[in-house]
């Protein structure tokens, strides 16, 4: 349930309904917005429970949760969520653009591809160390030496870095490295892992499972969120479907659903989902229209020497013209971009 301080209530009002909160042996998480301040009061409630903190002073009314992902909704948190990663802004009024290899292959490769992605919009590098592959004999990662790369490249430019983390054990060192963790649509229901996540701090990029619902997909965001890691932004990258012609189902249905239930920010993944770069603009740009709050790409130079998905991965020049359209497409319904590295040419 949560718990509705009146406007105006006082700062020492609503820290004595925390401490009541806890008193009951509930869990109080605080939500403060423009006009008042929400306590959420998670845990096993007793019937009694609601009239105890309808009668303390400052409180305007308590009510019931109806949704199973508390922290997530938005009878909790009805205005929209900002993450910020290292200085940029994901949700809010602007669209935001992240992008780079699918992995880190070797440093001379990713400072080219985050050059280029820099130079053309990208305000968040992305690059996987550790990578989930069907096959045990795929290329798998450079691990920790990846990271580092990772790091020095995205210092280099200034800008933020994205990398996967596969498990709890990971948590710790890629932590060291990285500004926002992103979990896979693999381990979407790997809950020691978001815990984990959840109890180091640093924002997350959590995927949806691609046979996850909307919402079991908000469950697992739970997760993270009930460990005090406010902190998480969801990314739809495809489910899946009888539909053969692409790798994934972009559900685009998802990102409207998700707003309508959730303040969380919402990006799309349209490089796994479609599987095949001819497709990924179109996917992205679609789901910039149904409201998403930016996009994570791959991009790749050479993606014929690519040892991890080169077919889904845009050239430098197709990002670039995708940037640009996603201007326009943000620009149609009342959005900006958020502030890029793009060099002004001519």
């Amino acid at each position: 349930m949560i718990v509705i301080m009146q406007q105006g209530a006082t700062e020492a009002q609503a820290d004595h309904v925390i401490e009541r909160v806890e008193q009951l042996g509930l869990t109080p998480h605080v939500s403060r917005g423009q006009f008042r301040t929400i306590v959420g009061a998670i845990g096993d409630k007793q019937p009694a429970h609601q009239a105890i903190l309808e009668a303390l002073d400052g409180v305007e009314r308590v009510v019931p949760i109806t949704k199973p992902f508390k922290l997530a909704s938005r009878e909790f948190h009805s205005e929209d969520s900002v993450v910020e990663v290292g200085g940029v802004p994901i949700g809010g009024s602007a669209v935001v653009v992240i992008a780079g290899p699918c992995a880190i292959e070797n440093a001379d490769m990713l400072n080219r591809i985050a050059s280029a992605v820099a130079e053309r919009g990208a305000v968040l590098l992305r690059g996987g160390a550790f990578k989930p592959r069907t096959s045990p004999y795929d290329f798998q990662g450079l691990g920790e030496e990846g990271l580092k790369m990772l790091r020095e490249t995205g210092d280099n430019l200034s800008m933020p870095i994205v990398s996967e983390v596969l498990n709890a054990a990971q948590v710790e060192l890629v932590g060291q490295y990285v500004d926002m963790f992103q979990i896979g649509a693999r381990n979407i229901q790997n809950f020691q892992l978001l815990r984990e996540v959840g109890d180091f701090g640093k924002p997350v990029l959590l995927k949806r499972g691609f046979a996850s619902t909307v919402r079991e997909y908000l469950m697992s965001a739970e997760y993270i969120l009930s460990r005090g890691n406010r902190n998480v932004v969801l990314c739809e990258r495809g489910i899946k479907t009888f539909a053969t012609e692409v790798r994934f189902t972009l559900d685009i249905s998802a990102v409207p659903v998700i707003k309508n239930y959730s303040h969380l920010p919402v990006i799309v993944d349209p490089s796994h989902a479609a599987g095949a770069r001819q497709y990924v603009n179109a996917l992205a740009l679609a789901g910039i229209a149904a409201g998403a709050d930016g996009i994570i790409v791959e991009v790749n130079d050479r993606p014929e020497e690519s040892l991890c998905d080169g077919p889904q991965a845009l050239l430098p020049d197709m990002f670039s013209e995708l940037v640009g359209q996603i201007e326009k497409v943000a620009a149609a319904i009342g959005r900006t971009m958020v502030n890029t590295n793009k060099k002004k040419k001519g």
